[in-house]
C-alpha cells in the first residue's frame, strides 16, 4: 500500500501504517507466551485478539485500495506506472485470502484450542510449504517439500521429484525400481529398505545372512546415500530453493540435479582407464 501511495498519490483511501502497533503486539505476545499458568493464557488471548483486530483492519484497507485501483480512483500518470499498480493490485487479490486463512487458523488455535485444520497454511509467501517430521531429536519439525533423488552407478541421478504432498515411503519403492529398470535398462542388483515394526522378529537364519559381506556392503552403500544427499544439498543449494512457488522449487531442484550430474559424470569419465 505504501508503494501504491507513492505511485498514485494521496487520492482515495488514505494509508494508515499499523506496522508499529503490530510490532508491539508481537513483542507482548512473545513476553506473555513465556509465562505459565491460567493468567498468562488469558493475557495471551487478549494480545492475540488485539493483533487479529489490527490485521483485520489492514486487510480491509487493502481491499479498498484494490477496489479503487480497479475503478480508476487510484491511477498513475504513465503507462508503466499503471502496469505497476495493476501488478500490486494482483498481489492484493492473491494475498488477502491467504491472510484471512491464517487469521481463521489463529482463532481456532488460540481461542478454541484446535491445532489441526484441513489445508493448514504455514507460510504466506510459500503457501505450498508442509511440515516434515523425520523423527530427529534436534530437529523434530522441518518445513518445505519432500524431494526424491534416485541415483544409479557413479552417483548419477536418474530421476527426481518434488512432491506436491508428501507420500508414504511404502508407496515409493516399487515405482523407484520400475524407473531404475526402465532408464538404465536393467533392474537393480540389490534393494534395501528400512522396516518399522515393533513385532518384527529376526530369525537365526536372517541374522546369519546379515553378517555376510554382501549384506554389509549393501548396508554401507545405503548409509552412504545420506552423505551424498547432504553433499548435493550443500554443493548446489538444494537446502533452500531460491525460486518462489511449487513450480519454482521444481525448477531449482532440477537445475541442482543437472549440476550434480555434470560433476559426477566428469569424475566417472576421469576414472576410466582410457580417459
Amino acid at each position: 500500500m505504501t508503494k501504491i501511495t507513492q505511485i498514485a498519490g494521496m487520492v482515495g483511501t488514505k494509508l494508515r501504517d499499523r506496522s508499529r502497533s503490530v510490532k508491539f503486539r508481537l513483542l507482548e505476545i512473545g513476553r506473555v507466551a513465556r509465562a505459565k499458568g491460567a493468567i498468562g493464557q488469558d493475557k495471551l488471548k487478549r494480545r492475540y485478539s488485539a493483533l487479529l483486530d489490527a490485521t483485520s483492519r489492514v486487510v480491509g484497507q487493502a481491499k479498498r485500495f484494490s477496489t479503487e485501483i480497479a475503478q480508476g480512483a487510484k491511477r498513475a500518470t504513465s503507462v508503466l506506472k499503471q502496469l505497476a499498480l495493476e501488478g500490486l493490485r494482483q498481489q492484493f487479490d492473491e494475498m488477502v485470502p491467504l491472510v484471512r486463512q491464517v487469521m481463521k487458523q489463529t482463532r481456532a488455535r488460540i481461542f478454541r484450542g484446535n491445532t489441526r485444520s484441513e489445508g493448514k497454511l504455514l507460510s504466506l509467501f510459500e503457501p505450498s510449504t508442509e511440515v516434515i517430521r523425520k523423527g530427529k531429536a534436534g530437529k523434530p519439525n522441518e518445513f518445505g517439500k519432500m524431494v526424491k533423488l534416485q541415483e544409479a552407478e557413479n552417483q548419477i541421478i536418474i530421476d527426481y521429484e518434488v512432491y506436491a504432498r508428501r507420500p508414504n515411503d511404502c508407496d515409493l519403492l516399487v515405482p523407484a525400481i520400475e524407473t531404475h529398470q526402465a532408464l538404465p535398462g536393467r533392474p537393480p542388483r540389490l534393494v534395501g529398505a528400512r522396516l518399522h515394526s515393533q513385532s518384527f522378529d529376526q530369525s537365526l537364519e536372517r541374522k546369519r545372512e546379515q553378517k555376510k559381506r554382501w549384506f554389509r556392503d549393501g548396508q554401507k552403500w545405503r548409509t552412504g546415500c545420506e552423505g551424498r544427499i547432504s553433499v548435493a544439498k550443500r554443493r548446489h543449494g538444494l537446502r533452500r530453493g531460491r525460486y518462489k512457488g511449487y513450480v519454482g522449487m521444481h525448477r531449482w531442484v532440477g537445475l541442482g540435479v543437472i549440476a550434480d550430474n555434470l560433476v559426477n559424470i566428469g569424475r566417472a569419465i576421469e576414472k576410466r582407464p582410457d580417459a
